[in-house]
């Protein structure tokens, strides 16, 4: 099987998760020009916004990056259309089917490749023309499902027949070397990515990343069906509390409302929405996203030589 850098051209099997209100144009830039795939997150913006973002990629890199489309954004069709316009080459896509852009995107020759948190979804991805699939586990930051990354990946894997990147729970090259024994292709991480010198977030959510211990993120939203991973906070107790008390989904989107600007804009770790995966904990320093991605390739690539395992 061909790894992921081998499909998308780049030179490591990685790709930058889509982080919303963290990663803009110029971040996808300095993760593209880093190795990796950068992916611009549309998250809650206009077409407008994206086009600009984009352009603004295209300023800085003339290596391959990539559009996620949050499907769920009420400008999800104007966005689809810009990626269109704009020859973005690779989209990701969650929270959502992208069944009705997918003839469009694969026409113009873009490559699609949603997030899953089962497998019974990438195989109706699959189906309608899904070119790879992302198994992101319950251990990554942000929007979760309720599979770990470890059991999730290799019944994906085992249901599909195109390339599977495994997502969610990756900070060290012991987990990179996990991933590929699995049989994933690639590597989409985020919560590592957020202590690297390049990110844009405010310096208080880095220091937050860098404290984080083993157990400190909680998912908050099981109860409304909208299960999200963040540190624990001042917010996260707030909603945990409101949840217990059977409280309706306007009383706590009032919490949470505007939260992961005041963590990424203005540095608010009690009130704000600190998205984090669980191995926030394994994160100790902040360096270059060049050094991170080398550090993971190659710890990754040490680990499968001493193992016995083929690496190509």
């Amino acid at each position: 099987m061909k790894k992921l850098n081998e499909i998308l051209g780049t030179e490591f099997p990685f790709i930058q998760g889509g982080m919303a209100n963290i990663a803009t144009g110029e971040f996808a830039a300095a993760c593209s020009n880093a190795g990796a795939l950068g992916m611009i997150a549309t998250g809650g913006w206009d077409g407008d916004r994206l086009r600009r973002e984009i352009r603004r990629a295209k300023e800085l890199t003339d290596k391959p990056f990539g559009v996620n489309l949050m499907l769920m954004s009420p400008y999800a069709d104007d966005i689809a259309r810009i990626i269109l316009e704009e020859g973005v080459k690779v989209v990701t896509t969650g929270a959502g089917n992208p069944g009705k852009y997918i003839p469009a995107w694969k026409e113009a020759g873009i490559q699609v490749m949603p997030v899953v948190a089962a497998a019974v979804l990438a195989k109706r991805l699959v189906r309608i023309g899904a070119d790879a699939i992302i198994a992101e586990g319950t251990e990554s930051g942000g929007h979760v499902g309720e599979m770990t990354t470890m059991a999730l990946v290799p019944q994906v894997i085992d249901a599909v027949d195109v390339p599977v990147i495994a997502a969610g729970g990756i900070a060290s090259g012991r987990q990179v070397a996990a991933a590929f024994a699995l049989g994933a292709c690639g590597i989409q991480m985020g919560t590592c990515l957020l202590a690297s010198e390049e990110c844009p977030i405010h310096d208080n959510y880095k220091q937050a990343i860098l404290k984080a211990k083993d157990s400190d993120t909680v998912v908050t939203g099981r109860s409304v069906g909208g299960p999200v991973r963040c540190l624990k906070n001042k917010m996260t107790r707030q909603y945990l509390t409101l949840e217990k008390q059977g409280a309706s989904l306007e009383e706590l989107e009032k919490v949470t409302l505007g939260g992961l600007r005041r963590a990424v804009l203005e540095g608010d770790m009690e009130y704000g929405s600190v998205m984090s995966g669980q191995v926030a904990g394994m994160v100790h320093e902040i360096k270059p996203l060049r050094q991170i991605f080398q550090e993971l390739y190659e710890g990754g690539r040490a680990v499968l030589e001493a193992t016995n395992l083929e690496w190509q």
